[in-house]
């Protein structure tokens, strides 16, 4: 019996768009090609939070989106802190990465409360960022996708980007920073979807999931010539 890997997707009716399903259809194809049997929960606002979680991922939404899950996301933030503090590997994409922050102020000035797993602030700006987008990772190397996104985000102490911008806007077209680090958890703008061209990021989630639950990652040598070529047509496309 292949061991199992419980994956949760965070409120997929409201926070998945712009392709960040094939986050969730990565981790559970790759976790099987290393041997594991990943099993997926979703949850929804009203829904029971699963008990036994070893991988979260959440993905973006519109401003509404983020409204309609706001009250619910406040109400499970302890479950989700809790997680995080204990090691728990995560990736939360564009809305959900906004809402992992402390706040979301819109261009109109109406707040978006945030959970504050991220010390973070993330506000309107006047201009959609928009494009393909390069960033560099010490720990991931070359990090590739698409961002699409007004709301500009501001880092503060305690949290590490993700990755240096070589191409792109990043969390706000200023400061060359892409994405938040916190624990195991991993906040980004990046759409595209964004595991499919990166599978090391993929390959690390389940790597500390397992570890994390049985004390070991056993890995496969995967075949990712396609990843490969995704990522080399990216790499040549222009902003």
């Amino acid at each position: 019996m292949k061991p199992k890997l419980n994956l949760l997707q965070l409120y997929p009716n409201d926070m998945n768009i712009y392709g960040d399903w094939g986050n969730v259809l990565t981790v559970i194809r790759r976790a099987q090609w290393h041997g594991y049997e990943p099993v997926l929960h979703e949850y929804n606002p009203g829904d029971t939070f699963p008990n036994d979680i070893d991988v979260v991922i959440g993905g973006g939404g519109q401003d509404t989106g983020q409204d309609r899950i706001q009250t619910d996301l406040l109400s499970i933030a302890p479950r989700l802190h809790e997680l995080a503090n204990d090691g728990t590997p995560m990736l939360v994409i564009c809305g959900l990465y906004q809402l992992f922050g402390n706040f979301f102020k819109t261009k109109d000035g109406h707040e978006i409360k945030g959970i504050g797993i991220f010390n973070m602030e993330t506000h309107g700006g006047p201009e959609r960022m928009i494009g393909n987008i390069v960033t560099e990772s010490l720990e991931f190397g070359q990090i590739i996708g698409y961002e699409n996104h007004s709301g500009q985000t501001f880092l503060a102490n305690g949290v590490s980007p993700l990755g240096k911008v070589v191409k792109g806007a990043g969390n706000n077209g200023q400061d060359e920073f892409e994405g938040a680090r916190v624990h195991n958890v991993i906040g980004s703008y990046l759409h595209g979807s964004l595991l499919p061209k990166n599978p090391a990021l993929a390959d690390w989630l389940i790597e500390k999931a397992a570890t994390k639950k049985f004390g070991e990652f056993t890995s496969t040598v995967i075949d990712d010539r396609f990843a490969t070529e995704a990522r080399r047509v990216a790499l040549t496309r222009p902003r």
